[in-house]
């Protein structure tokens, strides 16, 4: 029965009729049921049941302390061979039942209470590392305010982490008092009695801007998993989503764009706008050093070469033709070469760095684009020349054409077409070189025979069109002077 009251109306219903089977009927149960709990209430209590073993009791030593060595770890497929060979003979099904029990019995044991995190505000910064089909992105968080800071990059060097961690420092607009990390390959030097010893440069990194380091503890995602989480959301709401990006600048772009979208939405965890958390936060962060630490291969000084470009690497690039023969400042990155003014620290060019031997060129640095061919332009010496040139871009045309065409005696043939201009005026001369040029007629004899045509001459058309023909003009007659007077045969 299900509960006291039920029995004690079933011991009730058999006083009232003195049978098992009455009561039953009364009680809507069974007289087995009737007799088992008059017998128990005669007795002083219910009987005992006598629990049935199990199939698998025989191995569940054997389960248990397998769980235990492998710290839950091993799975029923690989346990079932060795419960074989100790005697189980039941189902895979069974058995793994009695792992999940085994395997929950253990947890059960070995959790440990966490204190949630309690952050004050500048105080902490988490930054992590995460790769997505060989793209690295850098992750940082403010612990208090929730601001996050995603930025990709080709690898995680000491020199890209520095960068980007001093990129978020400027997008905060301050340093916290402690930046808290994993224990990176690039950030430490080694671990002394489970203390993280940092590099050198991370050292006069951190003492450059002003904060601590402190690196988390081995195998303990929990600690920081605040940026964990923030590696996991921009993989999957910013990489995933938007690959393959064309270059790192694009992707950059959209991680910044990205950050400014969930940075100005409500979090769910503070259940306030990052953003606007950022504000009330950055009175209390460290104020930014007046200048940026220093990172990779030192500045190097270059003069700029009689063809506007310096020389780096074994290789060329430009710069604005204004700076031929003056000094300038060459920083340079792992893909990225920039020229600097030496005073006042004016961006004057940035290039990516290309192989020895090659060259990188903008063309605004020249005035404009290069032609696909060299202009060689025509530079009269004879009078001859000088006379037949100031016709104009026509005669110019002619000239090159008629070169190009390799026509004997060139110098004559200009000569005898200057005495043209003469007899036929200058602007017959000039339709004529035209239409020479037009058809490739390079000798005098042909404008001659163009001037001669005096404009008569048919122009060839493309098929399809209609041939327009110059024809003279003739004297024509009405058709009334056709027309018959007076009568025929003599008729009135």
């Amino acid at each position: 029965m299900k509960n006291a009251r039920e029995r004690m109306d079933v011991i009730a219903a058999y006083r009232d009729v003195g049978s098992y089977r009455g009561a039953a009927e009364i009680c809507g149960t069974t007289h087995k049921t009737v007799k088992r709990i008059i017998e128990a209430h005669d007795g002083g209590g219910l009987p005992v049941r006598k629990g049935r073993g199990r199939n698998f009791d025989q191995v569940r030593d054997l389960v248990e302390q397998r769980v235990r060595a492998t710290a839950g770890r091993i799975s029923a497929k690989r346990l079932l061979p060795q419960a074989r060979a100790a005697g189980y003979a039941g189902s895979a099904r069974n058995f793994r039942r009695l792992v999940a029990q085994a395997k929950a019995q253990w947890r059960h044991g070995q959790r440990r209470g966490r204190r949630p995190g309690v952050w004050n505000p500048g105080e902490t910064v988490i930054i992590d590392w995460g790769v997505e089909a060989g793209l690295h992105v850098f992750c940082a968080v403010s612990a208090w305010s929730r601001f996050r800071f995603v930025r990709f990059a080709t690898d995680e060097k000491a020199a890209t982490t520095f960068a980007l961690l001093a990129e978020c420092f400027e997008t905060l607009g301050g340093v916290p008092a402690t930046v808290l990390a994993d224990r990176l390959v690039c950030l430490k030097s080694g671990v002394v009695a489970n203390v993280v010893v940092p590099t050198a440069d991370y050292v006069r990194f951190a003492t450059h801007y002003g904060f601590g380091p402190d690196f988390c503890e081995a195998a303990d995602p929990e600690s920081k998993g605040m940026v964990e989480c923030l590696v996991g959301y921009a993989k999957t709401d910013l990489m995933v989503p938007q690959q393959p990006f064309d270059d790192l600048a694009a992707a950059n772009e959209a991680a910044a764009i990205w950050c400014a979208e969930v940075n100005a939405a409500t979090h769910t965890e503070i259940c306030a706008v990052p953003t606007s958390r950022l504000v009330a936060e950055q009175p209390l962060l460290r104020p930014l050093p007046s200048l940026r630490f220093e990172l990779g291969a030192k500045p190097v000084s270059r003069k700029v070469d009689r063809l506007s470009c310096i020389r780096f690497g074994s290789a060329r690039y430009s710069v604005p033709c204004r700076l031929i023969g003056h000094q300038v400042t060459l920083t340079s990155t792992a893909t990225m070469i920039t020229v600097i003014e030496p005073v006042t620290g004016e961006v004057l060019a940035e290039h990516r760095l290309v192989p020895p031997g090659e060259t990188s060129i903008i063309d605004a640095h020249y005035g404009g684009p290069r032609p696909d061919r060299p202009s060689r332009a025509p530079r009269a010496r004879t009078q001859t020349e000088k006379d037949f040139l100031a016709l104009g871009p026509v005669a110019e045309a002619f000239l090159v054409g008629a070169a190009a065409a390799g026509v004997s005696k060139l110098s004559t043939e200009l000569a005898d077409i200057a005495t043209l201009q003469a007899a036929h005026g200058t602007d017959a001369l000039l339709a004529a070189l035209r239409r020479a040029v037009e058809f490739h007629r390079w000798r005098a004899a042909d404008i001659r025979s163009i001037l001669a045509a005096a404009g008569a001459a048919p122009t060839p058309r493309p098929s399809g069109q209609a041939l327009v023909l110059t024809l003279p003009s003739v004297p024509t007659r009405s058709l009334d002077a056709y027309r018959i007077e007076g009568r025929i045969g003599g008729e009135d």
